[in-house]
């Protein structure tokens, strides 16, 4: 399996602070990387890398073959990274349709199609961005990434805050996504259990280093790296 995502001892960070320190990971095509870490590690800095709005200090981003690292946000978009931040950001005075076009590029996934994943949305197509509710919001926040046809989804904590029915309605899209679309993605969560069965591959993050990697699977079957790097202890 070709590499999409290659990151080579990519050091990272804001101004002069560096956040991220020597991380190294690969993805291959239609993979789900689970990022796994407590507040503060640096899971949202390594995703803000990515789409291209950190400082890099030192390593390298190749994506799809060619190195990214110095493309602006825009260009790497282009190229095919769609992200999911964790604020949703969602166009509040656009309808949730509008929402959905205004960034929509060339691919399989349509306005349609994103009301087929998400119903909820389809019921609101001509409501406003700022009248839905936060799991709403998350919804069309993972459909206007989708819109935009990406080769890679990154998603960031993609359920913080969510009432727990909505979390479920929400990681089944997902895993929809992963496993019957085979859309390669990266998904940012401080809950391993809720996203470890359904991604390929895990990484641990611990004061802004890969600390641990390994299948999800295995993660699932021995959870001592769980237990002892996040305190996970619950089943």
């Amino acid at each position: 399996m070709a590499d999409l995502l290659t990151v080579q001892s990519l050091s990272a960070g804001y101004g002069r602070a560096v956040v991220l320190s020597d991380v190294t990971f690969a993805l291959g095509e239609g993979q789900a990387l689970a990022v796994l870490g407590r507040n503060g590690v640096g899971k949202t800095t390594l995703i803000d890398s990515l789409i291209g709005v950190t400082r890099r200090f030192a390593g390298s981003v190749r994506f799809s073959g060619k190195e990214i690292a110095t493309l602006s946000p825009e260009a790497r978009a282009q190229r095919g990274i769609g992200w999911v931040p964790q604020e949703r950001n969602v166009f509040r005075s656009l309808s949730v349709e509008e929402n959905l076009t205004a960034v929509a590029r060339p691919g399989p996934w349509t306005a349609d199609r994103v009301f087929g994943l998400f119903p909820r949305l389809a019921e609101r197509r001509h409501h406003a961005g700022s009248a839905l509710s936060g799991g709403e919001q998350q919804m069309l926040a993972i459909g206007r990434a989708l819109a935009t046809n990406p080769k890679l989804l990154l998603l960031d904590e993609p359920t913080e805050g969510l009432a727990p029915i909505i979390v479920q309605e929400v990681l089944a899209a997902i895993a929809r996504l992963l496993r019957e679309e085979g859309l390669a993605a990266i998904v940012v969560e401080q809950h391993a259990r809720k996203i470890l069965p359904i991604t390929d591959r895990a990484v641990i993050l611990e004061r802004g280093r890969i600390v641990h990697e390994s299948a999800s699977a295995a993660l699932l079957a021995d959870a001592t790296p769980l237990e002892r790097l996040l305190g996970v202890t619950e089943r």
